[in-house]
């Protein structure tokens, strides 16, 4: 029986590769994405359902976690996917800086808000984050929108350690009742990632070095479809971070069980969720 994927990020890049290639097991893929017009076309490639939602506007990640329990009674793979890198220190409609707000908070809530169904689905959640949580991390759990201290990379490493973090709180909190949580390393991907960046990220990832040096989607996409098919505890291991589907280095400050604690309570705050 075909299980349930829910991939967000999935209208280009190694979600729509990793889509595709989930697709083409037989599993059942939705497709989620920012973009109406791209994400419809990877669907109707693949001949799935798709749903848009913007992670930069709060009340559409509510509206989409909404249509998809609504949808789906059983979810057995959820990968938060999407994510960015920005420019300048800006602000989203919430009021949050954008960089944390796509990254960590979006998905902490639509996570949380689908926390039932994945919980009696003994699903599978998946977390994109990237080696930049050990490179360029400063993390400051009382400066998290960077208003004291910005740089796109500081924002960008700051935002893949919170998703490391909380996949370990995740877990911690969650996994006796059944729900599984890992965070992963994709590769350097030579895709539309750094579209949204400025400066060198911008030139890194526009470049013309980019295809030549930078991992393919298809194999940065194949790393999250290993994931999404493993079995935890057993192809991994919940509350780890991997990279080249083995286990991984990352952020000293990802083994610190308190600060992950401070991270999820906070962010309840921020979305307006019970811790």
């Amino acid at each position: 029986m075909p299980r349930t994927i829910v991939i967000t990020g999935a209208s280009d890049g190694i979600g729509a590769a990793a889509a595709r290639q989930l697709h083409e097991i037989g599993e059942e893929v939705v497709v989620v994405g920012r973009n109406p017009d791209k994400t419809r076309r990877v669907a109707d490639a693949l001949g799935v359902r798709s749903f848009t939602a913007d992670f930069s506007d709060l009340a559409q990640v509510r509206e989409l976690a909404e249509t998809l329990r609504a949808e789906y009674p059983r979810i057995d793979v959820l990968a938060n996917n999407a994510g960015g890198i920005f420019g300048e220190r800006k602000l989203t409609g919430d009021g949050y800086e954008v960089t944390f707000q796509v990254n960590h908070l979006a998905p902490f809530l639509l996570t949380n808000l689908l926390r039932e169904v994945l919980i009696e689905s003994r699903a599978s959640v998946i977390q994109t984050s990237s080696a930049a949580a050990r490179l360029f991390s400063r993390f400051d759990i009382d400066d998290l929108q960077g208003a004291h201290r910005y740089s796109a990379s500081r924002a960008y490493g700051n935002a893949k350690l919170a998703n490391v973090l909380f996949t370990k709180e995740l877990n911690r909190r969650f996994g006796d009742a059944g729900l599984s949580a890992v965070a992963y390393h994709p590769g350097v991907i030579a895709s539309s990632f750094g579209s949204t960046g400025s400066g060198s990220w911008k030139f890194l990832y526009g470049g013309p070095l980019a295809e030549r040096f930078m991992t393919s989607t298809d194999v940065g996409g194949a790393r999250l479809t290993w994931l999404a098919l493993g079995k935890p505890g057993v192809d991994w291991q919940p509350g780890g971070f991997y990279a080249n589907n083995k286990p991984a280095r990352t952020h000293r400050r990802a083994d610190d069980p308190a600060l992950a604690r401070l991270l999820w309570d906070r962010s309840a705050e921020l979305v307006g969720l019970a811790s």
